[in-house]
C-alpha cells in the first residue's frame, strides 16, 4: 500500500491543469466526539492531484481515506474531496502531550496546499475538578467524563425572592463548566424567556437574567436552564414575588354631624385601595377614620310675646289686642307659634248697639266709678302711711324687700338702746334717704332659714351720731326666705342655706362668703350710695338646676354664681370671686364670662384678653381663681372654647371607699371632678351621707381636648386575698361627659370582693388615664377597718360667718385706705403713684382698667381685699406702699401702717 501511495503522489490526474495551485473549497472543522461515537472530517479542494489528511504530524493511511472525484461545471477543473473517521480511542492516545488535530494537503501540478487544522476533543458535561479547570486539559481522558463523582451542580443558582413594584431584580446563574462550554436559557413557569419579545428582560454574558422594573406580571418560578452537546441540566427553580404596599386613597367628604342638635360628631375616611396591599405587601399606616367634633343649631320653636293693651273701642263698638311671635322667634328650622296673632272683642258686653241713644249715661257712670277707685287707693294709702309710723320704721332704713312693687313690706322692729347691733355712723347730711325705685327682675326663692350675723361696732368718725337698726338676725333670714318663696326670677336657688350666704350693707360695705367653695362676693365702701341699705345674696347653684347652654367646644370652666338683687344701683364694681378648672393660654383657650338676662337667656358680656375699658365687666385670671369687677350683680358664670387639641381642664381625681365593711364586697369609688373647691365639697358632703372615707390624697390631671375618653382600671391585688368583679381590663367615660362640665360627679366604681371577711388590708394600684393623654395612678395600701390617715384632706365643718358688714370685712382699716386712696390716685413725682403700687402687686397688665375708674388706688386695694381675704400679709402691703412714699413725707411710712 506504500507503495500504491507513493505511486498516486507521483502521478497527478491528467485532467489537471499545470498552471494553479489548489484551494480548498472545503475545510475540516473542529469536532467533538461524543461517549464513542466516531468523528468525520472532510476537505475538498480544486484542481487537485491528491488529497491527503496529516494528523498530528503523522500522516493517515491511505485506507482511511474516502475519496470522491467529481469536476467543477463552471470552470471544468477536476474536483476531489476526501472523509475519514477519527475514534475516541485515537484521541485518547495522545491525552496529556497535545491536542489531537488534523490537516489536509492537496497536490497539483503547480505544488501543495494545507488546509486549516481541526481539532478533535472529547465532549464532557463537567469537567471541573477541584484544583484544575477544564482549559488545563487538551482532550479529557474517558475516565474523568464516565467518573460517577462527577459534579453537575450549578456553581450558582437563582434564589427566591420577595420585591417592591417597579423595584430591578437580578436573578444569577453560573452552570456548570463542560467542553463545549454550556448554553444558557431562562423558563418562566416552564415558558422560554425571550429578550428578543420583552424588552424589560435581558440576559447578561454571565448568564444573569435581570427585569428592568418588577411587574405583578412577572410573579412566577424562574430556572436557569444549560445545555451542550453532552447533557442539558436545570438550576432550581427561584420564586419571585412581586409585592404592592398599600397606599392611602383620598378622604371621604366629612359626614353629616351625628346629631340634629347640640355637640355631636362627624367622621370621613379613607381605604387602603390606592393601591390596595398585594401579594403581602405592607397595610397602609395611620388611621382609615377621622373624627371632630360639631355643632348643629338647635331648632327653636316660635313662642308667642304678651298681648299688647286693649286698643280703644271702635266705632263698631270693638277694641283688639295684637301679639308677635318673637319670644323667641322660630328659628333653625323651629315651628312657628300656633294660635291667632290679633284677638278682637265686643268692648260693651254685646250691647253697644243698643246703647246708642244713651252714651252720655254710661260716660257718668263710668266716670264715677274711677272716682270711687282714686278715693278708695287714697284711703289704703294713707291708712299704710299711718301704720308704717306707728310702727316705727326709720325713714332712713331702704329694705331691698321694697325695690320693687313685687315684695311684700317687711316689719322691721326698732331696736332697744342697748342693742349691741347697733351702727353708729358719721350722717351723710349732702343727700337725703332715698329708697330705690328701679325696676328688677322678679326673682325667686331659697331656703327656709338664713343666718345673719349682728352689725359690728365702729368707732364713731365726728361728734354728730346716726344711728342704723337691725332687726333680729334669726328673724330676718327667715323672713328673707319668706320673702323671695313668692317670686319666679329664684325658682333654682338651693333649697339649704350651705350654699347661700345674705347680709345687709350700706356705704360702709362688706363681704359675703360662701363657706370651703372659693366663693365671695366683694362689696367695696362707697359702692352702696349713701343713704341706701341693700340686702343683698350670694348662692352656689348646682348644675343641675340651672341650664346653660354650650355649642361647639365650650365647656364650664367654674361654678354657677348668683349675687343680688340684680338691678340695685351700684357706684363703684363690687368683686365676686370664684374658682375655675382651665389651664389658661391665649393660644389655646377663648374664655368668657357669662351673665344670665331677666328673661333667663346667657350673654356675653366680656371675652377675656379682650376687655374695653368702658364696660361694666372686668375680669383677674388667675391660676386656679378668678375675680369679676362688676356694676350689675346677677348670675354669672365662666365658659371657655378650645382653640386647639393642646387644650385642657384641670380634673380632680379622689377616691372613696366605705368606713366600715361588714361584707366581702367592697366598693372604691373614682370621683373625677372638675378641679374646683366647691364641687370638692359637695362630693365630700354626699360621701358623708353614704358613710365613705378618702383613701387616698386626691390629684390633678389635665384633660385635654383630644376627643379621647378617660380610662381607669386597678390592678396588682394580691389574688389570695382579693378579686375584682370588673369583667373588662377597665372602665371608661366618655369624653363629652367630661368636658362640658355640665355633670359635676362622674365617677367610677371599682367592686372588689375579700375571700375572708378577717382580710381587712387592702393593696393595690389604680390607673386612671385619657387615652393618648396624661394620666395618674394611686398606690392604695391601708387597712379598711381603722385607717383614716387621709381624713385630714377632707374639708373641715362649716365655720366662720358668711356675712361680714363694715370694716370687720377689710384687711385694710378705713381711714389708712382713704389715706392711701388721696395720696396715690394723683399723678405722683417720680411716678410714685397708683401705677407703681399695681407694678409691686404685680397687677400692672390691668393699668388701662384701673385707669377708667375714678379712684384707680381703690380698684388695686378693693382687687388686694378680694385675693388676700382673711390671711392675707397686711404688712407686705404697708411695705409696697412705703417704698412708694414721697421724700417729703406726704405718705405715711410702714410703720405708721
Amino acid at each position: 500500500t506504500g507503495a500504491q501511495q507513493s505511486a498516486t503522489v507521483a502521478n497527478p490526474a491528467s485532467g489537471a491543469s499545470p498552471d494553479l495551485l489548489p484551494h480548498f473549497q472545503l475545510e475540516p472543522e473542529d469536532v467533538y466526539i461524543v461517549k464513542n461515537k466516531a468523528v468525520s472530517l472532510a476537505c475538498r479542494a480544486t484542481p487537485a492531484t491528491q488529497i491527503y489528511f496529516k494528523c498530528n504530524g503523522e500522516w493517515v493511511h491511505q485506507g482511511d481515506h474516502v475519496t470522491q472525484h467529481s469536476t467543477d461545471r463552471s470552470t471544468g477543473l477536476p474536483v476531489m474531496e476526501v472523509r475519514i473517521e477519527v475514534t475516541r480511542q485515537q484521541v485518547e492516545k495522545i491525552f496529556g502531550l497535545e491536542e489531537y488535530w488534523c490537516q489536509c494537503v492537496a497536490w497539483s501540478s503547480s505544488g501543495t496546499t494545507k488546509s486549516q487544522k481541526a481539532f478533535v476533543r472529547i465532549a464532557c458535561e463537567c469537567l471541573r475538578v477541584p484544583g484544575q479547570s477544564v482549559g488545563h486539559w487538551p482532550s479529557p481522558p474517558s475516565h474523568l467524563c464516565a467518573s460517577p463523582d462527577l459534579r453537575k451542580n450549578f456553581e450558582q443558582e437563582p434564589t427566591a425572592r420577595e420585591v417592591s413594584i417597579e423595584q430591578g431584580i437580578v436573578l444569577p446563574c453560573r452552570p456548570p463548566e463542560g467542553i463545549p462550554p454550556a448554553e444558557v436559557e431562562w423558563l418562566r413557569n416552564e415558558e422560554l424567556v425571550d429578550p428578543a419579545l420583552d424588552a424589560n428582560v435581558y440576559v447578561t454574558p454571565e448568564h444573569s437574567l435581570v427585569l428592568r422594573q418588577a411587574r405583578l406580571a412577572d410573579t412566577a418560578n424562574y430556572t436557569c436552564v444549560a445545555k451542550n452537546i453532552v447533557a442539558r441540566r436545570r438550576s432550581a427553580s427561584a420564586a419571585i414575588t412581586v409585592y404592592v404596599n398599600g397606599g392611602w386613597s383620598t378622604w371621604t367628604q366629612w359626614s353629616g354631624c351625628s346629631t340634629s342638635c347640640g355637640r355631636g360628631w362627624q367622621k370621613r375616611s379613607r381605604t387602603c385601595t390606592n393601591p390596595t396591599p398585594l401579594n403581602g405587601g405592607a397595610f397602609c399606616e395611620g388611621q382609615n377614620v377621622q373624627k371632630t367634633a360639631c355643632t348643629t343649631l338647635c331648632p327653636v320653636d316660635g313662642a308667642w310675646s304678651e298681648w299688647s293693651k286693649w286698643s280703644e273701642c271702635g266705632a263698631e263698638c270693638t277694641h283688639w289686642r295684637s301679639r308677635e311671635c318673637s319670644e323667641p322667634a322660630p328659628r333653625n328650622g323651629g315651628r312657628d307659634c300656633h294660635g291667632p296673632e290679633l284677638d278682637t272683642r265686643n268692648c260693651t258686653s254685646e250691647l253697644c248697639t243698643h246703647a246708642a241713644p244713651g252714651a252720655e249715661d254710661v260716660a257718668l257712670y263710668v266716670g264715677l266709678v274711677a272716682v270711687a277707685v282714686c278715693l278708695v287707693l287714697l284711703l289704703l294709702v294713707g291708712v299704710l302711711v299711718y301704720c308704717r309710723k306707728k310702727g316705727g320704721l326709720d325713714a332712713d332704713v331702704a329694705d331691698s324687700s321694697i325695690l320693687t312693687a313685687g315684695f311684700q313690706p317687711v316689719s322691721i322692729k326698732p331696736s332697744k338702746a342697748d342693742n349691741p347691733s347697733l351702727l353708729t355712723i358719721q350722717p351723710d347730711l349732702s343727700t337725703t334717704t332715698m329708697t330705690y325705685q328701679g325696676s328688677l327682675c322678679p326673682r325667686q326663692d331659697g331656703p327656709a332659714k338664713l343666718q345673719l350675723p349682728n352689725g359690728h361696732l365702729l368707732s364713731p368718725l365726728g361728734a354728730g351720731r346716726h344711728t342704723l337698726h337691725h332687726s333680729s338676725p334669726a328673724a330676718e333670714g327667715a323672713d328673707f326666705v319668706a320673702r323671695l318663696s313668692t317670686q319666679s326670677y329664684f325658682r333654682s336657688l338651693p333649697r339649704g342655706t350651705n350654699n347661700m350666704a345674705y347680709g345687709t350693707f350700706n356705704f360702709l360695705g362688706g363681704r359675703l362668703m360662701i363657706p370651703n367653695t372659693g366663693i365671695s362676693l366683694l362689696i367695696p365702701p362707697d359702692a352702696i350710695p349713701r343713704g341706701k341699705i341693700y340686702e343683698v345674696y350670694l348662692t352656689l347653684h348646682k348644675q343641675e338646676e340651672v341650664r346653660l347652654p354650650l355649642a361647639g367646644c365650650q365647656t364650664l370652666l367654674s361654678p354657677i354664681v348668683s349675687c343680688g338683687p340684680p338691678g340695685v344701683l351700684l357706684t363703684r364694681p363690687a368683686i365676686l370671686a370664684m374658682g375655675h378648672c382651665v389651664e389658661a393660654s391665649a393660644e389655646n383657650w377663648s374664655i368668657r364670662l357669662k351673665k344670665q338676662s331677666c328673661e333667663g337667656t346667657w350673654e356675653d358680656v366680656l371675652q377675656l384678653g379682650a376687655e374695653p375699658c368702658t364696660e361694666l365687666y372686668y375680669c383677674q385670671l388667675e391660676a386656679q381663681a378668678c375675680y369679676v369687677f362688676t356694676e350689675q350683680l346677677g348670675r354669672f358664670a365662666l365658659v371657655g372654647e378650645s382653640l386647639s387639641m393642646a387644650a385642657s381642664k384641670r380634673l380632680k381625681l379622689v377616691l372613696f371607699a366605705p368606713a366600715a365593711c361588714p361584707s366581702l364586697e367592697y366598693n372604691i369609688r373614682v370621683y373625677c371632678l372638675s378641679d374646683t373647691q366647691d364641687v370638692l365639697k359637695e362630693v365630700i358632703q354626699l360621701e358623708k351621707q353614704l358613710g365613705g372615707q378618702l383613701i387616698g390624697a386626691p390629684r390633678v390631671l389635665h384633660f385635654k381636648d383630644s376627643y379621647h375618653n378617660l380610662r381607669l382600671s386597678i390592678h396588682d391585688m394580691p389574688s389570695s386575698l382579693w378579686k375584682s368583679k370588673l369583667l373588662a381590663s377597665y372602665q371608661e367615660i366618655p369624653f363629652y361627659h367630661i368636658w362640658s362640665g355640665l355633670q359635676p360627679f362622674l365617677h367610677c366604681t371599682f367592686t372588689l370582693e375579700r375571700l375572708s371577711t378577717s382580710t381587712c388590708e387592702l393593696a393595690c394600684k389604680i390607673w386612671v388615664w385619657q387615652v393618648e393623654g396624661d394620666g395618674q395612678s394611686f398606690t392604695v395600701n391601708f387597712n379598711i377597718a381603722k385607717d383614716t390617715r387621709f381624713s385630714d384632706w377632707l374639708v373641715p365643718d362649716e365655720v366662720g360667718t358668711p356675712a361680714l358688714v363694715g370694716p370687720s370685712a377689710f384687711k385694710i382699716p378705713f381711714l389708712i385706705r382713704q389715706k392711701i386712696i388721696s395720696s396715690l390716685d394723683p399723678p405722683g413725682t417720680r411716678g410714685a403713684d397708683w401705677r407703681t403700687l399695681a407694678q409691686k402687686l404685680n397687677l400692672d397688665s390691668h393699668l388701662s382698667f384701673f385707669a377708667s375708674k375714678a379712684s384707680p388706688t381703690a380698684m388695686i386695694l378693693n382687687l388686694w381685699e378680694a385675693r388676700h381675704f382673711p390671711n392675707g400679709n397686711l404688712s407686705q402691703l404697708a411695705a409696697a406702699v412705703a417704698e412708694i412714699g414721697k421724700q417729703d413725707g406726704a405718705l405715711f411710712s410702714e410703720a405708721e401702717c
